[in-house]
C-alpha cells in the first residue's frame, strides 16, 4: 500500500479485560503465477486499523516461490506446508506457526478492507465466539489490477468489475464469494477465504481435514474443508458460537475462466462431492442442514425472480433461472456419485 495515502488511524481493539486481541493472519499460495495479488493481499494486510500480530505466507509445496517470498518479504513470517499437498494442509501449517490468540485467514487473491481485523476483534469481545467469518466480494474481470489494488482499494464496498448476466448471486460461492441468502449474526459455518478462529478451535477440532478441500495440483475445484471443520467443533463443543458479520469485507478476484458455464458446472459437481464428503465424516443431518434450506427456499426464490426479470426485459433473467436449475442439478449429481463411492 502507498505510504502516500490518508490511512486509517489504526487502534487495536481491547477485549473486556482491556487487552488487545493478538490476531495472526494466514495467506496459503501455491503459485508464483498469483505474484502481484499476494503482494497485494500482504499490503492490504499491513494496512488494517487492528494491526495484525503477524502475517504468516504458507507456501503449498513450491520451492522457488519459498525462496522467492523469502527474500521479498522479509517482515512476513513465510513457512513452508508441512502436511501433504493442499489448502487444508497449508492451513493447518499455518495455525501451527501462529502465536497469536485468533488465526484469520485470507486467500491469496483477495485483498481486506482497513476494518477487516477489527471487525473481527469486535466479534469475540464475545467469550462464547468461537469463530468469525465475513463478507467476500467479488473482482470481476475488468475490476482493478493487482497492482493497482496495492496502491488503493475499492472505495465502497461492492463487487468490482463486469460480472456475467447470466451468473445467478445465489451461486457467488462457485466463485469464492459471499452468496444471496447469507444473514448476518450466528451461523453453522464461516466461508473459509474470510474466516477466522480462536486458537482454542484447533485443540478442540484438531485442525482441517486433509482429505477434504482443494488441492491446486489436481483440476477438479473440491471444497468444503472449512464446513468440516465448523461443524467438527460446535459438534465437539455445542455452546460455542460462529458468526457471520458482513462488515469484515473482503474483495476475491474472480479469472476469467471461472467465469464460463464449463467451470460453473465443473465447481457445481464438484461441491457435490466434498458435501458427500462432509457428510461422511460428520453425519447428513449437519452436513447438509443449510443446503436443504438454500435448495428448497432460496434457488426456487432466484429461479422465479430470474424468470420474473425477464418477463420485464432484462433477458439475462432466463439465463440466470437457468443457471440456477443447472447448477442446483450439478451439485445433486456431485452428491450422489460421491454418496455411492462412500457407501463402496
Amino acid at each position: 500500500m502507498s505510504d502516500s495515502l490518508d490511512m486509517p488511524q489504526k487502534v487495536p481493539a481491547l477485549q473486556p479485560d482491556g487487552t488487545a486481541l493478538r490476531i495472526s493472519v494466514v495467506i496459503c499460495v501455491f503459485t508464483e503465477k498469483r505474484w502481484d495479488d499476494i503482494l497485494a493481499a500482504v499490503g492490504s494486510v499491513r494496512a488494517q486499523r487492528h494491526v495484525p500480530y503477524e502475517i504468516i505466507i504458507s507456501v503449498d509445496h513450491n520451492q522457488d516461490l519459498y525462496e522467492r517470498l523469502k527474500a521479498e518479504l522479509p517482515d512476513v513470517v513465510v513457512i513452508e506446508n508441512a502436511e501433504g499437498r493442499g489448502l487444508s494442509g497449508g492451513k493447518n501449517t499455518g495455525a501451527t506457526r501462529a502465536r497469536g490468540d485468533v488465526i484469520a485467514y485470507l486467500d491469496d487473491d483477495a485483498v481486506a478492507d482497513a476494518g477487516w481485523l477489527a471487525t473481527f476483534a469486535e466479534g469475540y469481545r464475545d467469550p462464547a465466539v468461537m469463530g468469525v467469518g465475513g463478507r467476500t466480494l467479488s473482482l470481476w474481470p475488468g475490476s482493478p489490477t493487482a497492482r493497482e489494488l496495492q496502491v488503493a482499494l475499492p472505495a465502497e464496498h461492492a463487487e468490482q468489475g463486469v460480472r456475467p448476466g447470466w451468473f445467478p448471486e445465489e451461486f457467488d460461492w462457485t466463485v469464492g464469494g459471499t452468496y444471496r441468502g447469507m444473514v448476518p449474526g450466528p451461523v453453522r459455518n464461516v466461508l473459509g477465504g474470510n474466516a477466522s478462529f480462536r486458537r482454542d478451535a484447533f485443540e478442540i477440532a484438531g485442525g482441517f481435514h486433509t482429505g477434504i478441500g482443494r488441492t491446486h495440483h489436481k483440476d477438479r475445484p473440491l471444497g468444503c474443508e472449512e464446513t468440516e471443520f465448523c461443524i467438527r467443533i460446535r459438534q465437539r463443543r455445542p455452546s460455542t458460537v460462529l458468526l457471520y458479520d458482513d462488515r469484515a469485507v473482503i474483495w476475491h478476484r474472480v479469472p476469467e475462466i471461472r467465469t464460463r458455464l464449463r467451470y460453473f458446472r465443473q465447481r457445481c459437481y464438484a461441491e457435490g462431492l466434498s458435501k458427500a464428503l462432509v457428510a461422511a465424516e460428520v453425519g447428513t443431518a449437519d452436513g447438509l442442514s443449510n443446503e436443504r434450506a438454500h435448495a428448497f427456499k432460496t434457488l426456487p426464490r432466484g429461479a422465479a425472480r430470474g424468470l420474473g426479470d425477464a418477463v420485464r426485459g432484462d433477458g439475462s433473467g432466463l439465463g440466470r433461472a437457468g443457471a440456477i436449475t443447472l447448477g442446483l442439478g450439478c451439485t445433486a449429481w456431485g452428491y450422489a456419485v460421491g454418496r455411492l463411492a462412500a457407501r463402496s
